[in-house]
């Protein structure tokens, strides 16, 4: 789940951005119960892109992720969350983060964004896919959905050499850019851990100052949003869901990542990302 960078007025959305600024950093061991919420994050959202079919809710997906993670005896960080009422966000083609499941029918051709999380003895795993319903509408859908995510994969791989977070920013939007795409404004990454949202800030683009340094115990989420129109965004009537302002579709892509003595590792792949950072010459270690 996402956050807002400046946050303004009293919706949720705002209250999620107010967080210490002070940086957790985490041990090997306590990344390792991180990865075990990750994983069980990753097995949730295999589970809720399997039930996306056309004719299915979106209720529908966020109720087999919920069962994938009751069944591992973890809890969600999603459900409740400053009175979020489901255990994931389930956005579709206009909805960009956050929206809430319900009624809404799927159909072939939808891009669906699925975001949840998971607890594992208080430690905290996110992650989020995007993916489109049966046969795509056309080859624009497809190269949306296809470059937010190598934006991140192209984040991950620049992490496990940054000594600043604007790397790791510089090197989502150059993705972005060079696919006519543009990161949703003023929603970036964030810290995870023993809380969903923590410092230091992740963004998706360019911005005045490094970030916060690179250093052996960090763990964030690193989550490109990015929109075929413009980077604007409005939120609707719930206080939860965004879209573009221009009706444009729009992709989601995210993982919870650690960087300790020997390397990277991402949490909220079973294999630690190894699949993702091979296009890009890099082999995370575990930690």
């Amino acid at each position: 789940m996402t956050w807002m960078r400046s946050p303004s007025g009293s919706s949720p959305l705002s209250i999620i951005a107010s967080v210490s600024r002070t940086i957790e950093f985490k041990t090997p061991a306590q990344m390792a119960i991180m990865a075990k919420a990750g994983v069980i994050v990753e097995r949730a959202l295999a589970a809720a892109r399997a039930a996306a079919v056309a004719g299915a809710t979106t209720a529908d997906l966020d109720a087999a992720a919920a069962q994938v993670i009751a069944d591992a005896g973890a809890t969600s960080n999603f459900y409740g969350y400053h009175g979020f009422p489901a255990t994931s966000c389930v956005s579709v083609n206009e909805e960009v983060v956050h929206g809430i499941p319900g009624a809404r029918v799927l159909a072939d051709g939808d891009v669906v964004s699925v975001d949840c999380g998971a607890i594992v003895d208080g430690w905290h795993g996110d992650s989020a896919v995007s993916f489109i319903v049966g046969e795509p509408l056309s080859h624009q859908d497809v190269d949306l959905v296809e470059q937010t995510r190598r934006s991140l994969w192209a984040g991950i791989a620049a992490l496990s050499t940054a000594t600043r977070l604007d790397t790791v920013s510089a090197a989502i939007e150059d993705v972005a850019d060079a696919a006519g795409l543009f990161p949703l404004e003023g929603y970036v990454g964030h810290g995870i851990g023993t809380a969903m949202h923590q410092a230091p800030d992740v963004l998706n683009y360019r911005a005045r100052g490094k970030g916060a340094r690179v250093q052996p115990g960090l763990c964030i989420a690193i989550e490109p949003m990015l929109v075929i129109g413009t980077g604007d965004s409005e939120v609707l009537d719930d206080n939860w869901t965004v879209v573009s302002a221009d009706g444009s579709r729009a992709a989601h892509w995210e993982h919870s990542v650690a960087v300790h003595d020997k390397g990277i590792w991402v949490l909220t792949a079973s294999d630690g990302g190894a699949s993702g950072l091979a296009p890009w010459g890099v082999a995370p270690v575990a930690p």
